[in-house]
């Protein structure tokens, strides 16, 4: 039985020599070469990328010498590079997209196909089902491709170059500020240190070798995972942590006192600082699961807000109209106006190192001050395990709409993306069923912890009931 390919809200992801085998890549590449040729019949070019996983340099091979056999010349990156790298190179050298083996933060036995369009974004829905379509026609694939004739091409340059223009380097460099970074393995090692230690800037890294299985867990910069990072910050007397995921699209970051800071609050932080030091007022946007203090900072400063689904592909849409100064979601990723439509967790770490050498304050001081500016918020994240009868059941019921819950009466019910219920305290809860695993993921959000820890339970209790 074949197996069938679907790209999710970041690409096709799946266990390497389970699903993810070469021929299933062969399969997929052919899909997408085929795509861009529909598009571009004659001179198109590919870049074709990757970060540290396991196969990952024979996966780009076979890529590169399937876009071959179909008129499509592949630009191959040698080395592990950033997600968002790749997506600025893109966009730089006119490319026709780009091909990203990575799983991001899945655990090392994953791999996965990313693919990018001509605007350096993440494919757009039309597109990867139209790629869908194409790998389901595909015959025999197995001998479909000759040995291709690359070009090498390095994205690193350009990229760091951008971000210089990007960051205030001499501001960080100036305060004294000293930063540890954590690639965790991934594909931004040599990138944010770098940067910081070309500027002047003392930096110490950790995990800055390569290793496919990330240490023996999954390469995500979550509290848990970050600890010999804390160790360093404490023998190096650093401020701040700035750590990034497996391809670097995704960010974490560790406050001066070792305290792991929420995503949601960094993007806040970040969205009141550039109003504050670019002055940019054109709008603001978050997935439907990020904190709603982004809501209120949008008030605050009038600043229009954009609410999306989840998936950064919809914001990415929206910096590439120039409608936002910044976007984030609560998953950690987040871009800003003038740069690339994808997530960029190299960027996010190095804005905190510029916002806490700027303010003189560390982040969780910074949140405080949030907090005085537009009130308190704290959100929760939770994967709540569903049978096949329950899920059944309750896919049913998110259809319905609840008149209360957690003793507050709903006052808006949102269906942008999975089930969102507003109550009239101004807390939420927002369901999302998976559609790869047997869970539903409950996000949810209240103006104090006992009230966030009331309104959890009810979430969790309204599933069952």
């Amino acid at each position: 039985m074949r197996t069938t390919i679907k790209f999710g809200t970041s690409g096709w992801r799946a266990i390497i020599a389970e699903e993810f085998t070469v021929e299933n890549v062969r399969r997929a590449v052919t899909g997408i070469a085929k795509y861009v040729a529909s598009k571009k019949p004659n001179g198109a070019r590919v870049i074709v990328g990757r970060d540290p996983r396991y196969m990952g340099e024979r996966f780009v091979t076979i890529a590169a010498d399937v876009l071959s056999s179909y008129g499509v010349k592949p630009l191959v990156i040698a080395d592990p590079a950033p997600t968002p790298a790749i997506s600025y190179e893109v966009i730089r050298s006119k490319t026709d997209g780009a091909i990203n083996f990575t799983a991001s933060h899945n655990p090392p036995e994953y791999s996965g196909i990313k693919f990018s369009t001509p605007d350096g974004a993440p494919a757009l829905p039309e597109a990867t089902s139209a790629i869908e379509s194409l790998i389901a026609s595909n015959g025999d694939v197995s001998g479909a491709a000759s040995k291709a004739q690359v070009a090498n091409i390095d994205p690193k340059p350009a990229y760091l170059a951008r971000l210089k223009e990007i960051v205030d380097l001499p501001l960080i460099r100036n305060s004294g500020l000293k930063v540890v970074f954590d690639p965790l393995w991934g594909a931004a090692r040599g990138y944010s240190d770098e940067l910081l230690r070309d500027a002047g800037i003392p930096i110490a890294t950790v995990h800055d070798v390569r290793d496919v299985l990330f240490g023996g867990h999954a390469p995500e910069p979550e509290d848990h995972l970050l600890n010999e990072m804390r160790q360093k910050m404490k023998e190096t007397g650093a401020r701040i942590g700035i750590a990034t995921d497996g391809d670097a699209d995704r960010f974490g970051i560790v406050d001066q006192d070792g305290t792991f800071i929420q995503p949601n609050y960094v993007i806040a932080v970040l969205f009141d600082y550039l109003v504050e030091s670019r002055g940019w007022k054109n709008g603001v946007a978050k997935s439907v699961s990020t904190t709603n203090m982004i809501n209120a900072l949008a008030e605050h400063h009038k600043v229009p807000l954009h609410e999306t689904p989840v998936g950064f592909k919809y914001i990415g849409e929206l910096i590439k109209q120039d409608k936002i100064a910044i976007g984030g979601e609560e998953s950690a990723g987040l871009s800003i106006r003038n740069h690339v439509p994808e997530k960029d967790g190299i960027l996010a770490g190095l804005l905190c190192c510029e916002a806490v050498a700027s303010r003189k304050k560390p982040i969780g001081e910074q949140i405080k001050d949030l907090f005085g500016k537009v009130g308190s918020f704290y959100a929760r994240r939770e994967n709540f395990s569903l049978t096949p009868e329950l899920k059944a059941k309750f896919t049913s019921k998110m259809k319905s709409d609840p008149a209360e819950l957690s003793g507050h009466k709903v006052k808006q019910v949102g269906r942008a993306d999975g089930l969102k219920l507003i109550m009239d305290d101004g807390s939420w809860v927002c369901y999302r069923v998976s559609g790869t695993e047997p869970v539903v993921r409950i996000y949810s959000e209240a103006s104090s912890e006992k009230s966030l820890d009331k309104l959890s339970a009810a979430a969790r209790d309204w599933i069952k009931q």
